[in-house]
């Protein structure tokens, strides 16, 4: 990966208005709705809040990487990778010099906040750990974590990054006059802004370049690499691949809805923590992708996944809330092909998902250390097994064993 010099980026003044226009105009009002729950169950208590206060901001985040490479004594290297469509710092973060590679996201839908700080939780141990498992780790695996790849839409808590159909063609004429990407939308979130869905944008051709003849595309395929965020994470990923043969594993951490709770099993109607998956590729486990990407391997995928939910599990037993761990919703003919996880996968890494409970303003601060603790522990507990080669030796199969989740409805 190559540093990127610090430059002026010139953003539409139409659109740099708009967005000045929406971010002093978002409100800072509080509201709640209990939601009742059954006995023993735990209360699944949601909040209408769109302030992010406790939680860190691109500016927050830069400063905060920097601290963490000066304190390292050369062991955390900080980058810029990419900027984003509205000029912000695209950063990553990378520890350990060992010949497996872990590289995790954070951030693509830019109001999923728990994997930023989880992030910076790991770093700052590793910076400066001195004790053998630590040590052990870092000679074994190349961590490289990419706290916040979707910046603009995170300063305005929306899904959706920011970016006008008119800059894209601008940027690929052969675009002109072709249907928008599915994927792009006019406004997000109750925001009048334009700006695609980051986690539809790839391509598991690594060196796609937008055809208009491919455009608007659907769900069921593969993305286009239209914004900066998404092609700044596929160089990252090719770097790595360059430089070491292979990327083992690429973790993708996300949020879902707040009041899942799992059916059947010792666990019954307890609150979910984290869901967890494998790549959606399709009936038959993806089969129609495996002679055209013949790196696919969706055992590994799960087997990477089960090395998180057994890592959760084990770390807090399992009355703990935070051990509250299941697979994410995947019927056999669930097929996003645009997806960074999915992308990733066709080129051989195994890939997992993380949905942790709630979005930040669904929650409130007041359980953002529990959810954030569970991520971190989640992706800690993969470099661990990672390191040990215990990764290597589950049954992927295992994975369906973890328990199925159905929604809260009350809370509805």
């Amino acid at each position: 990966m190559t540093l990127l010099r610090k430059t002026r980026w010139r953003v539409p003044m139409a659109l740099a208005a708009a967005c000045s226009l929406v971010l002093t105009g978002l409100a800072t009002g509080y509201s709640t709705a209990a939601t009742p729950a059954g006995p023993g169950n735990g209360a699944c208590k949601t909040f209408d809040d769109p302030q992010w206060n406790g939680w860190t901001d691109h500016a927050e985040l830069g400063r905060e990487l920097h601290s963490i490479e000066r304190s390292s004594a050369g062991r955390v290297e900080v980058e810029q990778i990419g900027t984003s469509t509205l000029g912000r710092e695209l950063w990553s973060a990378r520890v350990g010099t060992g010949d497996r590679v872990l590289l995790v996201q954070s951030a693509i839908h830019g109001n999923e906040r728990t994997g930023t700080e989880a992030l910076l939780g790991i770093l700052r141990k590793l910076a400066t750990g001195q004790d053998a498992a630590t040590k052990q780790l870092l000679s074994s695996v190349t961590f490289v974590a990419l706290p916040m790849v979707n910046p603009d839409g995170g300063e305005l808590n929306r899904r959706m990054n920011v970016v006008a159909w008119d800059d894209v063609v601008a940027q690929y004429p052969q675009l002109a006059g072709v249907p928008r990407a599915w994927y792009h939308s006019l406004r997000g979130d109750g925001i009048e802004l334009p700006g695609f869905d980051l986690n539809r944008d790839f391509n598991p051709d690594l060196d796609y370049v937008p055809q208009a003849a491919d455009l608007p595309g659907r769900q069921v395929d593969a993305g286009f690499f239209l914004s900066p965020e998404s092609r700044a994470i596929r160089d990252a990923y090719v770097g790595l691949r360059d430089e070491f043969g292979a990327v083992d594993a690429v973790v993708d951490l996300h949020h879902m809805g707040p009041c899942a709770r799992t059916t059947g099993g010792p666990q019954d109607g307890k609150l979910i923590s984290v869901t967890l998956d494998y790549p959606p590729l399709g009936v038959d486990d993806g089969a129609a992708y495996q002679a055209e990407w013949p790196l696919l391997d969706q055992d590994k995928s799960r087997r990477y996944a089960l090395a998180v939910a057994r890592g959760i599990q084990q770390a807090y037993g399992p009355q703990s809330p935070v051990a509250g761990v299941g697979r994410y919703f995947h019927p056999d003919d669930r097929e996003y092909a645009g997806q960074g996880r999915s992308a990733f996968a066709l080129n051989g890494s195994a890939t997992v998902l993380f949905e942790v409970r709630g979005q930040q303003d669904d929650l409130g601060q007041k359980q953002q250390g529990m959810l954030t603790q569970s991520v971190r522990t989640g992706v800690e507990s993969l470099l661990g097994s990672m390191a040990s080669g215990e990764v290597d030796r589950l049954n992927g199969e295992e994975f369906f064993a973890l328990p199925d989740y159905g929604w809260d409805t009350s809370a509805d």
